[in-house]
């Protein structure tokens, strides 16, 4: 991949909100080159320390450092992004090594391909070893080896609601919203943004419109009052209130105090008007 696409960025968003308080470090789209070459995600294992929730599903065998490449329901996994994957994991290894001059084992690095959708052309050259439902094993003896997890493939099941939020299938997404659990208040606007790209895609609009609104409406619902106070500006705040609303709870000496003299002055002869009386400076009178 060559620059940044929403989609991938969501997806490393939810790695880093997966091993939110964990000794994970998540590094989004990893420059490895001099041209530009992104990785999607790096996951760095900074200690030993269990991970406090279950992995999804393929990705028990963690490493000290893990390299994804990630493939959404627009595109296609093939032999091509195999090669680039191999090719960043050798110059990570060099990059992430002790010393100059010596590398990270192969023990310590392990490579995955996460994709949408099943990928028909690796299943047609027979190189696809099944591992479980939705896993795979690819080998290159002496080169590497590549898990391949498949998210049309996967069970509904806790662990893997992550990666079920970037199905392409209603009743996957459904899951995911439902089971998907969000951890870092720094990625608390993920599924919005997330499904705010899934509307912006034409094929996907019409399907997926309803159950991004309710989505939304449900999120929206459980952010703490003072949260969503965070995302609207003063005049949204009071937008379609009352001014009998909007005064509530506030004294004369309140409202005096937030208005300049011109508006106090107005406010006066509308008072008199009110009461009958003279615009006249009461000193005159």
């Amino acid at each position: 991949m060559t620059g940044p696409r929403p989609l991938h960025r969501l997806f490393g968003l939810s790695w880093s909100d997966f091993f939110q308080g964990s000794d994970v470090t998540v590094e989004l789209e990893m420059d490895l080159s001099r041209r530009q070459q992104l990785l999607d995600v790096v996951l760095i294992r900074r200690g030993t320390k269990p991970v406090p929730r279950p992995l999804p599903d393929g990705f028990e065998d963690f490493a000290p450092h893990n390299l994804i490449t990630f493939k959404s329901h627009q595109e296609s996994l093939d032999g091509w992004t195999l090669a680039e994957l191999i090719g960043h994991s050798v110059n990570y290894r060099k990059q992430a090594g002790p010393s100059p001059q010596e590398a990270l084992s192969e023990s310590e690095v392990r490579l995955y391909a996460v994709c949408v959708r099943h990928p028909q052309n690796l299943d047609n050259a027979r190189i696809l070893q099944p591992v479980r439902e939705g896993v795979y094993e690819i080998v290159y003896p002496a080169v590497a080896n590549i898990r391949v997890i498949v998210v049309h493939g996967l069970p509904q099941a806790e662990q893997n609601a992550m990666l079920h939020l970037f199905s392409a299938r209603t009743e996957s997404l459904r899951y995911a919203r439902d089971h998907f659990r969000i951890r870092s208040t720094e990625t608390s606007t993920l599924l919005l943004e997330l499904f705010q790209a899934y509307r912006e895609d034409i094929n996907m609009a019409t399907q997926l419109e309803e159950f991004a609104r309710q989505t939304i409406d449900k999120l929206l619902s459980e952010l703490p009052p003072e949260e969503l106070c965070k995302r609207l500006s003063p005049q949204q705040r009071v937008e379609g209130l009352s001014p009998e609303q909007r005064l509530k709870g506030m004294s004369a000496e309140d409202v005096l105090s937030a208005m300049s003299p011109e508006e106090k002055r107005a406010a006066l002869a509308a008072l008199r008007r009110e009461l009958g009386q003279s615009d006249t400076p009461l000193e005159q009178n």
